[in-house]
């Protein structure tokens, strides 16, 4: 799951300000990202977003800040999502495309000034999820885990059982890390059972998930682990 934060930049004769700096992780991308009012990005799903205004009124003026969260393919006047809040919270987890804009009413006796800014555009992208054959859990840094290819899963529930059928491993998706050098890949397994490696052989995968598109994934298949394959036996091979 990726962490947003996301501000807005108001400027009002130099009086009210709000000067909120926009940062956010990117699992794609692994590092950290500003985004402002105008821009856009796109992210993987479930994605956590956090706005924040950060208003600043020298002259003690009132103010209401309101943000609005919308599909693309509406207008503002059709929001999902509607916070009067300054700093507020929503978890994207439908694929597609979102509007977010920030409104701020001022007011102070008989004056009131209302500001909106250009919105920021969130793409949550569409999902995919596959898995490989097998694995070699031997330590040497090649193919030691059992890695799927993932995009956009918001549920996942994967169980590993031997020939005899009997339960080895489980993973949910509350569990499953991201592999560090290729943030598209889920690690679901380290060929391990109460801590030991388990023999070579052929095991069998149940996967049950769901993508932010709606899409509803079922995986049963083979999978082989060959503790024995490492860098040597490819090398005798070529």
């Amino acid at each position: 799951m990726g962490l947003f934060l996301v501000c807005a930049s108001i400027s009002m004769n130099a009086q009210e300000t709000a000067n909120p700096i926009a940062h956010f992780y990117s699992i794609s991308e692994t590092s950290d990202v500003e985004l402002t009012a105008g821009e856009s990005q796109t992210a993987q799903a479930p994605l956590s977003v956090t706005f924040n205004a950060n208003v600043e009124t020298p002259r003690d003026y009132n103010y209401i800040c309101e943000w609005r969260i919308w599909p693309s393919d509406k207008t503002e006047k059709e929001p999902l999502v509607t916070r009067f809040e300054e700093n507020t919270s929503y978890t994207f987890t439908s694929s597609g495309g979102y509007k977010c804009k920030l409104y701020v009413t001022f007011t102070k006796d008989n004056d009131t000034i209302d500001i909106s800014f250009d919105p920021i555009t969130i793409v949550i992208s569409e999902s995919k999820l596959t898995c490989p054959d097998g694995f070699s859990p031997n330590g040497d840094g090649i193919n030691d885990f059992f890695r799927a290819t993932a995009q956009s899963i918001v549920k996942l529930d994967a169980k590993f059982f031997n020939r005899w059928g009997q339960l080895v491993h489980s993973v949910t998706i509350n569990d499953v890390e991201h592999a560090e050098d290729d943030p598209n890949k889920i690690i679901l397994w380290d060929g391990k059972q109460n801590g030991n490696v388990v023999k070579n052989g052929v095991y069998f995968l149940n996967l049950q998930a769901e993508g932010s598109d709606g899409v509803v994934y079922k995986i049963k298949k083979a999978v082989n682990i060959m503790t024995g394959y490492n860098r040597n036996t490819e090398s005798a091979r070529e």
